[in-house]
């Protein structure tokens, strides 16, 4: 994993084989609530030159119904949404695209791994008091800033050994994926 602002060198905490360009991987938009997926992945996927799929369109009527009433989601109800995005990332595989989910387990990651071996994660990653500050700005989202602890408290963030990077959510939208776009180029 790299950090998009770190300054790090192409392939710094990257092992492996040479990858394949940025545009032919599935790239995973992850992060807590509020950091700007939904926003932040499609200006990556149109930067990409790849198609967009909003990770919230997966969740069956169930999962929505409970996060809107402000209860989190346990394992059990996340296993047929990340099944799915994982089913759609493998219908990508060589293709490209830029999917959005939180993903803040590594136990999440890895099963989507399973189901697409080639997918890279964008860690989109902020201050809790800025990322609370944009949830209670947005209208009409299901997921509430009362769900935003348990968000946090779930985050295991990128380890060493996985492909991808981070970057920082406190600039505009525009910035955060220019940063990703050039980041994702060095994973």
């Amino acid at each position: 994993m790299t950090t998009a602002d770190s300054g790090a060198a192409p392939g710094d905490g990257v092992s492996g084989a040479r990858t394949p360009p940025a545009a032919s991987r599935v790239v995973v938009v992850m992060g807590v609530a509020g950091t700007g997926k939904t926003t932040v992945g499609p200006l990556v996927a149109d930067a990409l030159g790849v198609p967009y799929a909003e990770g919230d369109d997966f969740h069956p009527p169930a999962n929505i119904a409970k996060m809107s009433s402000g209860v989190p989601l346990d394992d059990a109800d996340r296993a047929p949404w990340l099944d799915a995005i994982g089913a759609w990332a493998r219908d990508r595989t060589d293709r490209g695209g830029v999917v959005s989910c939180s993903a803040l387990k590594r136990a999440y990651r890895d099963r989507l791994r399973a189901a697409a071996p080639g997918v890279v994660f964008l860690h989109l990653t902020g201050d809790r008091e800025l990322i609370a500050g944009r949830m209670a700005a947005r209208k009409g989202h299901f997921m509430t800033t009362r769900l935003l602890d348990s968000q946090f408290a779930t985050l295991e963030p990128l380890g060493a050994d996985e492909a991808g990077v981070a970057v920082d959510v406190a600039p505009e939208a525009a910035v955060i994926a220019e940063r990703a776009v050039a980041a994702l180029r060095h994973v």
